[in-house]
């Protein structure tokens, strides 16, 4: 596949420079075809027939060995999910912590993340990361651990700056269950999370799957309680609601996924070009280069991810929607004063240059 055979697979490419995929990435002409085909599929012959049935459970069996193949992980291991957000509150619920527990995150993360840590109920404690080098960022981390410690919950992609986290290191550095956070870096950056305890994958962001899917790796099912049953949970069940939980981490499933999405994602997956990591850091490289070389002041350093960001003086929110009315769809992150540019192996130089010369027009 061409670099111009993979921008012709998304039509949306022929109208914007499409650089928000750190939000939702753009959906092919496969991805969407195999969404159509399944929904004419229960328009025609419905959804209660005992072929659909058999069809939905092979969809979730196919769909699964693809999202864990994308992580590098075995599929018993990994559930299905409607997103990162989702993954992050089963394993927050499933690890049952009190407040004499304490949680380490950083100052960079998604509320996604966030907002399970904080409804855990145990004790957070908040390294910061993002007003210092990203080579420090591993060190404040581990500074934050302490004997109360039960879990870290980082992102491995931060969503504001776009830096990496070293997350094999700290996992090597510490002695109690790690989550990271997968929403920017699964289907951006390479990733391999068999060594993870907890890993979540979102479907609609870097993946261009439909919302909401996603997937959440458990590498010892055991270890992580179900709170959240769903019917997929179980292998069978008594009167009183007790059960037994099916194998690996198809217990942690949280229900029902439209057939249409499940063929919509596998569609994407199916999609990516193998040189898609390449390409991507590539762009990112050069948007950066071309921000810095404009005089912007980009808090992104070099050799990270796919997310460039860069401060802004104005008003953020009204600055990407007036380069939105002109075609170039960027992200403020609301808060920070920062704009966000994703750069996926879709991008052109082109759309680099539209990126640039809307924003000298913007006030």
């Amino acid at each position: 596949m061409t670099a111009e055979e993979a921008r012709s697979a998304f039509p949306v490419l022929e109208r914007y420079a499409y650089l928000n995929a750190g939000a939702v990435g753009p959906i092919s002409h496969a991805t969407h075809g195999a969404l159509i085909d399944a929904e004419r599929e229960e328009l025609e012959h419905g959804r209660a027939s005992w072929p659909y049935l058999i069809g939905m459970i092979e969809a979730r069996s196919h769909l699964r060995d693809a999202v864990a193949a994308e992580v590098g992980v075995d599929a018993d291991r990994m559930s299905l999910t409607t997103s990162t957000s989702e993954g992050c509150r089963i394993v927050l619920a499933g690890l049952e912590l009190g407040p004499e527990d304490e949680v380490v995150t950083t100052d960079g993360e998604h509320f996604g993340l966030l907002g399970p840590v904080h409804a855990s109920g145990a004790r957070v404690r908040v390294a910061e990361v993002l007003g210092r080098p990203a080579g420090e960022a591993l060190d404040a981390i581990l500074a934050e651990i302490g004997p109360q410690t039960k879990l870290v919950a980082v992102s491995h992609v931060l969503w504001v700056n776009g830096h990496v986290l070293p997350v094999h290191d700290l996992k090597d550095a510490i002695a109690v269950p790690l989550l990271v956070d997968g929403a920017q870096s699964v289907g951006a950056i390479p990733v391999e999370a068999s060594a993870i305890d907890f890993y979540t994958v979102s479907g609609q962001k870097w993946l261009c799957g439909p919302a909401p899917t996603g997937g959440l790796y458990v590498k010892d099912p055991e270890r992580l309680r179900v709170v959240m049953p769903s019917y997929f949970s179980q292998e069978r069940h008594e009167p009183d609601g007790s059960f037994e939980p099916r194998g690996g981490a198809a217990r942690f499933d949280p229900g029902w996924i439209p057939v249409p999405y499940l063929a919509a994602l596998l569609a994407a997956l199916g999609g990516a070009p193998e040189w898609r990591f390449e390409r991507s850091r590539e762009v990112a490289e050069h948007c950066r280069d071309r921000l810095v070389g404009a005089g912007y002041d980009v808090v992104t350093e070099a050799g990270h991810s796919n997310l460039v960001s860069w401060r802004w003086e104005g008003d953020t929110m009204a600055a990407a929607r007036v380069l939105g009315e002109q075609g170039v769809l960027i992200r403020d992150l609301p808060g920070t004063g920062l704009l966000r540019a994703s750069c996926g192996y879709w991008t052109s130089d082109e759309d680099i240059d539209r990126l640039l010369e809307s924003m000298a027009g913007v006030s």
